[in-house]
């Protein structure tokens, strides 16, 4: 029979408190069930419920104050429902008993499936007969036995827990892991879980054993104790144990604390403390070591010389002022300049590592970038060697970047102004070898730049867009470099057959008049669509002040590559210390189209012609940033790009610039890829002709490409190499393997990769194991 129970009606008392003590006992027995999840049921409910129970018989037993729901007994409360062939309350013990094949789904899904439950009516005590529980994240846990003692421990027989899915064709087969225990015991006042006498087994093959360990329960985010383990292997620092210790010291604040014993070198600590606030948050980090086995590095290094102590400290962090305002740092010292890289202090072992404090605003299109920074390279090269490059790195104080741009239009087109300043130091100038190359000079200098572009677009009837421009610069340039560096630049000058001009002041200004037209012509047929867009330029402007003498220091421009990607920019340099001046014209042909099969092609191909005045690209420079660019003669190199792209995961692509003359390649990248559900594959060539002013005498040809399949559901196999072509050298490869399932991922990977220029090979070995809701255990390290 079924029924609507109203709290006052006559005899519904003990019955609603039998299908609430049967829901809060396994809202009580739930909750240590699993490690990082909370899967335990609601113990609250909400207000005005009512519960629901159906059976085949409802039974009042006065004599023994009894009240019993037998044949197919199901009780609904509170979006809980109890599935049970017996339900007994006992009136007079106040124990509740549910007998054969008791279910239990809480509101939130998770199903616990029991023998038999015997409780109190106030919880305090209890026992459950053969408990599983599946929750809803698809963890499972099990135990011959459980009960319940004076309201506050829970103790759990012969428990297993995993996270594995049990199979269905063969339900009892051991599942990929499992955690097994003698006792489990949550005790709800400490809110701590301790799993006596556990082993950890992976197919059913016990691997690991400890006496006892203790967790804190899923409604703990924050406990105080040791974190999981890790292990490393690295040929100069050994093997390598390390054991975390959690410090939880408050609810905004808390300190890690990391041992790890290195068999070569000696015992590594580290400590790390992080608080949080409502507007942000910030870290700082300590790490050393008493090095003792130096002979383990490389003879002539910055490692092999540092017998004794070696450490470091840094601190990460940003703050929001405001909604628009961030303020940050990412700073770092440290004993000697590999320390950090060497023993891979995490977040501060990248091999150029940038510290910087700033301040950024973000409005709508307007900006704001103020920053200090200090590069460090993290070498292993001495400094006495004329390769280390640390010691050439500049302190940039300050640099600063605004852009601001006004919400209404200006005279019918868009007003932009930036404003951009850095000033730098070097201790050291920072010359090429092999080549009359001088990327820094030595002490301080200094550059202010402001600019502001105008322009506005017109289309006429027939669908041509004409878009005029208005561009007005202006620079000011304080130099204060040493006799060293002024020397040098003198050399250069000689080299290169050009007078030097070495000023401790300059300032300089740029206006320009362009005018761009393009006319997109749009092709269609039944099954695909095209357009076709020439686009012409002019630039109108006067010589680039000061650039036919050699002096002019090069900061910021030196990373320069002419391609169909830059084509059609005002300027083309990558920086503000060099300006593009005199008369130049851009002529291309742009093309996209779209087919009704889901492909997709696009292409741009064009010149550039320096049609007055001096060529900016043909100026001596500190760092020859125009020779060989393309854009060095008056009629430039041919560029162009062209690619398409599949709805089945074929892509590739084209690039070059071509001699203007012989249409020779001087820059080629070619890139093809295919990805589907179970295999995928890439390649890349690219050519870059001899730079001899750049160092580069030869030719730079390399291939680079890798592939990776899936193998049935769980198994992928993977593999990726570089070869140099021109001094047939195999520069990178690696190669490996992975699996994965819902519980459970392994991954091994082999890689070798060699110096191009010292023929220094290294070679690494790493593996990584994950445990759903565990954790992952990984180690790797150089051989």
């Amino acid at each position: 029979m079924g029924c609507s129970l109203a709290p006052n009606r006559r005899r519904s008392q003990p019955v609603l408190l039998a299908g609430v003590a049967a829901l809060a006992l396994a809202a009580v027995l739930s909750a240590p069930l699993a490690r990082a999840q909370n899967f335990g049921i609601e113990q609250s409910v909400p207000a005005n419920s009512q519960l629901l129970l159906q059976a085949d018989q409802l039974i009042y037993n006065d004599d023994e104050s009894t009240v019993t729901a037998a044949g197919g007994v199901q009780i609904g409360y509170g979006g809980n429902r109890l599935v049970s062939d017996k339900v007994v309350y006992n009136r007079k013990t106040g124990r509740l008993l549910a007998v054969g094949r008791v279910e239990l789904i809480d509101r939130n899904g998770t199903k616990f499936y029991a023998d038999q439950i015997d409780v109190t009516d106030d919880f305090g005590d209890g026992f459950i007969n053969t408990l599983q529980v599946v929750t809803t994240d698809k963890t499972y846990f099990g135990a011959e036995s459980a009960e319940r003692q004076g309201g506050v421990l829970t103790k759990f027989h012969n428990g297993i827990y995993t996270a594995c899915e049990p199979c269905e064709d063969k339900p009892d087969k051991a599942p990929i892991w499992r955690i097994k225990s003698k006792t489990i015991i949550w005790n709800g006042k400490t809110k701590m879980i301790r799993f006596e006498r556990p082993r950890f087994e992976m197919f059913g093959l016990p691997i690991a054993f400890v006496p006892a360990f203790e967790v804190p329960d899923p409604s703990v985010k924050r406990k105080t104790g040791f974190l999981m383990p890790g292990i490393s292997y690295d040929s100069k620092l050994g093997f390598g144990a390390t054991i975390p210790y959690y410090l939880a010291l408050s609810p905004t604040y808390d300190v890690t604390l990391e041992g790890t014993y290195h068999s070569s070198q000696g015992f590594l600590g580290e400590a790390q403390w992080r608080q949080r606030f409502n507007n942000g948050q910030y870290n700082l980090k300590i790490a050393g070591i008493d090095q003792g086995g130096s002979e383990h590095f490389d003879a002539n290094t910055v490692d092999r010389k540092q017998d004794g102590f070696r450490g470091m400290v840094g601190s990460k962090g940003e703050f929001a002022l405001n909604p628009r305002w961030n303020f940050g740092w990412n700073l770092m010292t440290q004993t000697d300049k590999d320390f950090a890289r060497s023993y891979g202090i995490g977040g501060f072992s990248d091999y150029v590592f940038r510290n910087e404090i700033y301040l950024t605003g973000l409005n709508d299109r307007n900006y704001f970038d103020l920053r200090a920074m200090k590069f460090n390279v993290q070498e292993n090269i001495l400094d006495s060697s004329s390769a280390a490059r640390d010691g050439k790195q500049p302190w940039v104080l300050p640099s600063l970047d605004y852009s601001y741009t006004p919400d209404e239009p200006v005279a019918g087109g868009e007003l932009n102004f930036d404003l951009s300043a850095r000033t730098i130091y070097r201790s050291e100038e920072d010359v090429a070898l092999g080549a009359p190359v001088v990327r820094g000079v030595e002490d301080t200098n200094s550059r202010i730049t402001g600019e502001a572009e105008w322009r506005r677009s017109f289309i006429t009837e027939g669908g041509l867009v004409v878009t005029p421009l208005l561009h007005l610069r202006a620079d000011a340039a304080y130099n204060d470099m040493s006799m060293e560096s002024q020397a040098d630049i003198q050399r250069m000058a000689q080299l290169l057959n050009v007078q030097a001009d070495v000023r401790s002041s300059l300032y300089r200004y740029m206006a320009t008049a362009g005018l761009e037209t393009r006319w997109p012509v749009l092709f269609s047929t039944t099954s695909s669509t095209h357009v076709l867009e020439p686009v012409a330029q002019i630039f109108v402007r006067p010589d680039e002040p000061d650039a036919t003498r050699l002096g002019l220091v090069n900061e910021d421009a030196q990373s320069f590559v002419f391609d169909a990607a830059n084509l059609f920019d005002r300027d083309k340099f990558s920086g503000y210390d060099r300006i593009e001046g005199g008369t130049r014209a851009n002529l291309g042909l742009r093309y996209s189209g779209s087919f009704d099969n889901g492909w997709t092609t696009n292409a741009i191909f064009g010149q550039s012609y320096q049609l007055a005045g001096l060529n900016s690209f043909a100026t001596p420079d500190l760092v020859n940033v125009g020779a060989y660019s393309g854009l060095e003669t008056d009629v430039s190199d041919y560029v162009g790009m062209m690619g398409f792209g599949t709805p089945f995961g074929l892509s590739a692509s084209l690039s070059a610039r071509m001699d203007k003359d012989t249409f020779d390649p001087r820059r080629t990248e070619v890139r093809a890829a295919y990805s589907g559900s179970r295999f995928s594959i890439y390649g890349k060539y690219a050519f870059i002709d001899a730079q001899p002013l750049y160092g580069l005498n030869v030719d730079q040809e390399e291939v680079s490409g890798g592939a990776s399949a899936k193998i049935g559901d769980n198994w992928r196999i993977f593999a990726s190499a570089t070869f140099d072509v021109r001094n047939s050298v195999v520069l990178s490869n690696s190669a490996g393997f992975s699996y994965n399932d819902e519980c459970f991922g392994y991954l091994l990977t082999f890689t070798q990769s060699r110096n191009r220029l010292t023929g220094e090979e290294t070679q690494s070995i790493g593996f990584n194991l994950s445990f759903r809701t565990l954790g992952d255990i990984g180690s790797g390290g150089a051989i």
